[in-house]
Formats: C-alpha cells, structure tokens, sequence
C-alpha cells in the first residue's frame, strides 16, 4: 500500500479540520506515552531492586532525549516532509515499546525510554508547522492552545490506563504492549493521512549549528534553558515520586490510589 501524498492542490489558506483533528489525537498519543512514568516506578523499583537513584536515571533518558533531539529534530524537519518524519518517529516508538514489552529488564528500559525521548522530541517538531498550516494562520494561537488542553487530559488519563490493567490483574509491563499497539495503528492513520504541505516560516527554521551556538553563549537563551529545566525538573519530579512517596511514607497503594494522586495531579495541572 503506497502512502497518500501530501496535498498541494488547495488554496494555501484553505483549513483542513480533519488534519487539526488528527495533530489533536497525536498531541493525545504523545501524552500518553510521556506521563506514564510516575504511576510505574514504584513497580518498577520493586521488579528490578533499583535504589532511587538507578529509578530516577529512567525519567532522566526519555526527557535527555528530548533535549538532545529536538534540534536536530528541527533541521530533520526541514529536509523532510511531515509524513515521513512522523512515520518514523512512530516506528522508532513502536520499536522502543516492544523492546521494552518483550525484553523488561533495566538496562532495555533506560534505552527504550530514550529512544521514546527522540521519538516524542520529532513528532512535536513536525505537528507544530502542521497545525499552524491545517488550522489556519489566524488560528493558531487558540489551536496550540487546544492541543495543550487535550495533551493534559492524556495525561489525567494515562495513569488510569494502567490501575484498569493491572485491576485485571495484567502485569505493569503490559502498558508497554498498548504503546506498541497505539504506535503502529499512529503509523497506519499517518501513512494513509493526506497531510499539507507545512513550509517553516523564519521563526520555525532550525537555523545553522554556528547560530546555536552563539545564542547559547549568552543573553537570554541561557536564562530561558534554566528556567525550562527548572520547571520541567519541578513538574516531572512531583509527578514520576508522588506515588512513591505516598507508598513509602502513607502506605497508599501504588497501583490503585498512587496512580490516581498522579491523574488528578496533572489534571489539576491542566486545569
């Protein structure tokens, strides 16, 4: 089966609101794979005997990748249609995930998780210009927004995914096998998606590596990493021990009320 083409017979400003649907349930997927985390280290502590410190380095990989990816993510971008980068990245996911489902062991896992990382890392860079074109210049700024929203109910979402599989008495693992699952029918609906051409405007273009180099060497940009690691830390932190902390310290049951304290974590964040 050959992949639709991406569309170039419509008007430039033409909206396409079944292409902003589809970037809204990418946004969703997206979620779900990055904020599951928090409801699994305590299994994850006690299948493999991990200290904190080895079970910290796994959220550690998946949001390093993100950082590490996300510019040459953008350059990718630039030579390569959305089509393909997103086909890729959903491989690259659905192979992360199988990975881990078949082979659940620390060292696959903290490799998984970072492969997962660059995979994330890619789709969002090609959404973004996706969206904007799809949903309209003029209507962006509501429709990043939106996505914002539905990315935070995934996330409300995700932990309860895995208290209603392990309340069927599934293994912890086999949230990595609905990944898999969810990952390959993205690469499907993606393949078979006709998607518009999104050229990058001047602010979206990645720029050259001498140009990165020399906004990281000072002003602003510097401030602006910090800031950023900082709330991501803060964020993420609370979010991946809150279970653990109410197991250790409150005796809460990690895989029913732990995960719940996430879900309703980030969708108070979200709210």
């Amino acid at each position: 089966m050959t992949p639709a083409p991406d569309e170039a017979s419509r008007p430039p400003g033409q909206r396409r609101p079944a292409v902003v649907f589809l970037v809204f349930v990418v946004f969703f997927v997206v979620s779900l794979f990055t904020n599951i985390l928090g409801p699994l280290i305590p299994e994850i502590i006690s299948a493999f005997h991990l200290s904190l410190t080895a079970a910290g380095l796994m959220p550690f990989a998946f949001f390093a990748a993100y950082g590490l990816s996300s510019i040459p993510a953008g350059i990718w971008i630039e030579h390569a249609s959305a089509k393909r980068v997103l086909v890729a990245s959903f491989a690259l996911a659905l192979a992360s995930a199988l990975a881990f489902a078949v082979l659940p062991a620390y060292g696959i896992a903290i490799g998984s998780l970072f492969a997962m990382g660059v995979a994330m890392a890619a789709v969002q860079v090609a959404v973004n210009p996706l969206l904007r074109v799809a949903g309209g210049e003029e209507h962006f700024a509501f429709y990043s927004t939106l996505a914002q929203l539905i990315f935070g109910s995934a996330s409300f979402v995700s932990p309860r995914i895995y208290s209603a599989l392990v309340g069927q008495g599934r293994s912890w693992v086999s949230v990595y096998w609905i990944f898999a699952l969810l990952a390959a029918i993205m690469i499907a609906v993606v393949w078979v998606a006709p998607l518009p051409r999104a050229p990058r405007t001047e602010e979206e273009r990645a720029g050259t590596l001498a140009a990165h180099v020399a906004l990281a060497r000072g002003g602003v940009v510097p401030v602006y990493f910090v800031s950023i690691f900082m709330y991501v830390g803060s964020e993420q932190g609370i979010a991946n021990w809150m279970s653990q902390f109410l197991a250790t310290y409150h005796h809460v049951d990690a895989r029913t009320a732990g995960a719940d304290a996430v879900s309703v974590f980030w969708g108070l964040m979200t709210v």
